[in-house]
């Protein structure tokens, strides 16, 4: 068969800057296995990494059997668009990735398949399949996460053909691990057991990356690098000379100690990106157990500077908005850190419940605090579709704004060049810093405030008195879906928050549609 395998990296097409240098080098992985996987079953594969400069009209065949599509849950509704198109085609659709796992009710309802668990003998046996499932889709899923994935070598055709796409920095997706050994209660890999894929393929690969490359760039995709911290570095440092690839990785401030440190700049680690999140909770990932407030912020700090005295490039992770935060002190403590850690770059994520991902937004969906906010907005930036529990939403989103203003002032800016060595590291903040990623926020959240202030009916749809969309939304999903929004379906704008809840309150357990035909692997029912 004609098979397509669709990356949506992005939610319409963009001019933007930072989209040009580095969308390419978020491609996913499970894409490119799913490709992998089609062709080692015999299959004709047509790969696309849509970065946002692609024009996905002429782009895509027409004569695909059965297309793939794999996307995170802010670039559904273009997902279910391009599922219309393709099945006024003819074409079987299938639904993987984030999006698929966290919302399977609201997904099926457009595609034949919708993917959880994948591995290859659930792939095979859709491809055997390979009917239309309609009006609603079923939900087919391993029992777990594969046991090992293609690597490098097998899947280079694909990442060939997305790193190309990048102007000068290029850099290739590896992942050594599955879930994670943490239990965030608001992280999809906190319920999904640790798991260790092959080393030997992991060497390769970087041998392989060698032959390639003058001097690869590498980023691991595990939820929390270095779990079996001597193993991972043993394997890199057998297969690779020290310092001759650039890594870079997610890990907690816990696995970052002083001696570790030293052996991942040997190995060439440029750049990490711990998880702080807040200052009031989950002590146990930054290491610094049950202080809080201001205590936490300066030994939070401390750590932060001795990473960054042997590793050039630090992104601190935090979450606003969580339960435990209440008042001006979050902000202002943030703000703090920004002052004594002038070399890391904060990443601000909004608090949000994405479907079924974490254990977490059952008890949200219980308190009745989610908000409908279509899919379109929750890449946890644009939207907030928690209710939060300690602030008029004015309130939050004002300290937001002076909590980014502060972070992306000239001076921060200018602290966060200068606390930086390698050029290209400190251009790379500079421009974070002065796009989109950075200042370019504070006005879209002051365009919200002032709606909350001056636009009774879209401050209703905050205080959840209505469910009626505001068109200032409406308009933004029409202006990035472009040519796409005649194809989104009836419908597709809305979806139902707490379809989680109901599917855990019925005997099923997908609520709000019939019973699915579940496909199992062979694998899967051996296990």
């Amino acid at each position: 068969m004609r098979i397509g395998v669709i990356d949506l990296l992005t939610k319409g097409s963009t001019h933007s800057l930072w989209g040009r240098v580095m969308n390419a080098n978020f491609a996913s992985i499970m894409p490119q296995v799913t490709a992998a996987w089609c062709e080692q079953e015999g299959h004709d594969v047509y790969y696309l990494c849509f970065t946002g400069f692609e024009d996905l009209s002429k782009e895509i065949p027409d004569d695909l059997d059965l297309v793939f599509i794999s996307c995170f849950t802010q670039c559904a509704q273009l997902s279910y668009a391009l599922s219309n198109l393709l099945r006024s085609r003819g074409t079987i659709t299938a639904l993987g990735g984030p999006h698929a796992r966290a919302y399977p009710q609201d997904a099926v309802q457009y595609f034949d398949y919708v993917f959880g668990f994948t591995d290859r003998a659930l792939i095979r046996d859709v491809l055997q399949d390979c009917t239309q499932h309609r009006p609603a889709g079923i939900h087919v899923s391993a029992k777990q996460q594969p046991a090992d994935l293609p690597g490098v070598r097998e899947r280079w055709r694909f990442i060939d053909e997305t790193i190309q796409k990048a102007p000068f920095l290029k850099a290739v997706m590896m992942i050594g691990s599955l879930g994670c050994p943490y239990t965030c209660s608001f992280c999809m890999d906190s319920v999904v057991p640790y798991q260790q894929l092959s080393f030997e393929v992991m060497k390769e690969d970087l041998r392989f990356l060698l032959r390639k490359f003058k001097r690869p760039r590498v980023g691991w995709l595990d939820p929390n690098f270095g779990v079996r911290f001597d193993e991972y570095l043993d394997a890199i440092e057998e297969a690779v000379p020290p310092d001759s690839i650039d890594f870079f990785a997610e890990s907690s401030l816990a696995l970052l100690g002083e001696a570790r440190l030293k052996r991942l700049q040997r190995s060439g680690f440029k750049v990490m990106m711990p998880g702080i999140e807040s200052w009031f909770d989950l002590g146990n990932k930054s290491k610094t157990g049950k202080r809080d407030g201001m205590e936490k912020v300066r030994k939070v700090s401390e750590h932060i500077n001795m990473i960054m005295s042997y590793i050039p490039y630090l992104q601190a992770n935090f979450v606003v908005g969580l339960d435990v935060d209440h008042g001006p002190e979050p902000f202002e403590l943030t703000k703090e850190f920004v002052d004594l850690s002038p070399g890391a770059y904060p990443a601000y994520s909004l608090l949000s419940a994405f479907g079924e991902a974490a254990p977490l937004n059952l008890e949200y969906q219980k308190a009745g605090r989610l908000l409908p906010f279509p899919f379109h907005f929750l890449n946890t930036q644009a939207a907030m579709n928690v209710r939060p529990k300690d602030y008029e939403w004015p309130e939050f989103f004002e300290l937001l704004i002076d909590l980014t203003k502060y972070t992306f002032s000239k001076r921060a800016i200018f602290n966060r060049y200068r606390a930086i060595k390698p050029p290209v590291w400190r251009w790379l903040n500079v421009l974070r810093g002065l796009t989109a990623q950075g200042i370019g926020r504070v006005n879209y959240y002051s365009e919200i405030v002032r709606l909350l202030r001056t636009d009774r009916s879209f401050r209703a749809y905050f205080e959840q008195e209505t469910t009626e969309l505001p068109q200032f939304f409406v308009e933004q999903v029409r202006q990035d879906l472009g040519p796409f929004w005649e194809w989104l379906p009836e419908g597709a704008l809305h979806h139902d928050p707490y379809a989680y809840l109901k599917s855990q309150q019925e005997t099923s357990h997908m609520a709000s549609w019939s019973k699915p035909v579940t496909i199992q692997s062979e694998e899967a029912a051996s296990n």
